[in-house]
């Protein structure tokens, strides 16, 4: 595909076994990527507080403030919940928490959509935090990431929260745009492969051993179609990476 246009006969959508992460694919690699027409959100997106907080059974989907700082600082300070992160320790002060908060507060939000999730009882406390948090995107596609405080596992509120997001995210006004992805992550729209045009997808990428956050994306409509390999930030050698996409506006695939 020396042009960069969608060959649909050429399209390898997920490994040939989807269930077994012990299958490494190639990893993501941006020279053989290929042109689609899609859709996604309009960008830039709107200020924080042009936002609407979004109300779930047991959540509250608000978005962030510089007054989350404490909180996230706590969340960002256990070991067991930034073991899975991209560094893999915690933050060292709250002065790199806090670079981490200003990407999504103070004017900054234009470029991703982060929440703050907090509980509808217990004075609205914040316990994590989701979304579309990062514009460096490996397969093409939006990525979602979250997190939550170690209390507050297997009591269903990844699933909550991704049911809520995916109300947001799909809510957005939305536009038609090119984008060069990964062809591995494509899914074409029924009959119109010819013209390239593909699904809306919003990627998600875990850690082999997150077993509990690779249950919320199943979840929650979202479908493993492959995994590599990739050098720890934290100089923890090579992590193998579960990758999932979720088609938008329709449930997951």
């Amino acid at each position: 595909m020396a042009d960069n246009t969608l060959d649909v006969a050429a399209i390898k959508n997920g490994t040939n076994n989807p269930d077994d992460s012990r299958v490494i694919d190639p990893k993501p690699d941006k020279s053989i990527f290929v042109r689609v027409k899609t859709t996604l959100p309009k960008r830039p997106f709107p200020l924080n507080a042009e936002r609407k907080a979004v109300y779930t059974e047991r959540l509250i989907i608000r978005p962030l403030s510089k007054t989350d700082l404490p909180a996230l600082h706590e969340l960002r300070t256990q070991p067991e919940v930034m073991v899975w992160t991209y560094l893999g320790v915690v933050d060292k002060d709250i002065g790199e928490t806090w670079q981490r908060l200003e990407r999504f507060v103070e004017g900054n939000e234009r470029e991703n959509y982060n929440c703050a999730i907090c509980l509808r009882e217990e004075g609205g406390k914040m316990i994590g935090i989701g979304g579309f948090h990062d514009a460096m995107w490996s397969f093409g596609w939006p990525e979602i990431g979250y997190m939550f405080r170690r209390e507050y596992w297997g009591r269903g509120f990844g699933k909550e929260f991704m049911r809520g997001w995916e109300g947001i995210w799909g809510g957005l006004e939305r536009g038609v745009v090119e984008l060069m992805v990964d062809p591995r992550s494509v899914v074409v729209v029924e009959g119109e492969g010819e013209r390239g045009v593909v699904e809306e997808v919003v990627i998600a990428v875990t850690a082999e051993g997150n077993k509990a956050s690779q249950r919320i994306l199943e979840g929650s409509g979202f479908e493993r179609f492959l995994t590599w390999e990739e050098e720890d930030g934290g100089g923890r050698g090579l992590v193998r990476l579960p990758t999932y996409r979720f088609v938008v506006g329709k449930g997951g695939r």
